[in-house]
């Protein structure tokens, strides 16, 4: 193996849940942070609790939403882009006179 290109290894990593259940693993990173555990997660716990922390479906199905409006086709950005360029060149000065008027 090729050194000095793999991450260091921490046998002892500690994990934190946000219940406040703490146990160790072993990772790459020596302190995790995570908001559910199998201390509290409904599917280990038999106990009826809403699990979507911070309105995550909300905000991935308002995403996905915004996603389709601004969708469009290859041909408009296409018209869109030869436009913007032919009025670029219509705001063009003519002469070397309106170019110095203009700055």
């Amino acid at each position: 193996m090729k050194k000095a290109i793999h991450p260091k290894y921490y046998p002892d990593a500690k994990v934190t849940c946000a219940c406040g259940n703490v146990f160790t693993t072993g990772s790459t990173k020596p302190e995790i942070q995570v908001e559910i555990c199998s201390k509290c997660h409904p599917f280990y716990t038999g106990q009826m609790k809403f699990v979507d922390t911070a309105g995550r479906v909300e905000s991935f199905k308002a995403k996905q939403a915004g996603a389709s409006k601004k969708l469009i086709s290859k041909t408009d950005k296409r018209r869109l882009k030869r436009e913007k360029r032919l009025q670029e060149e219509l705001n063009r000065p003519d002469t070397l006179e309106q170019l110095r008027k203009s700055k």
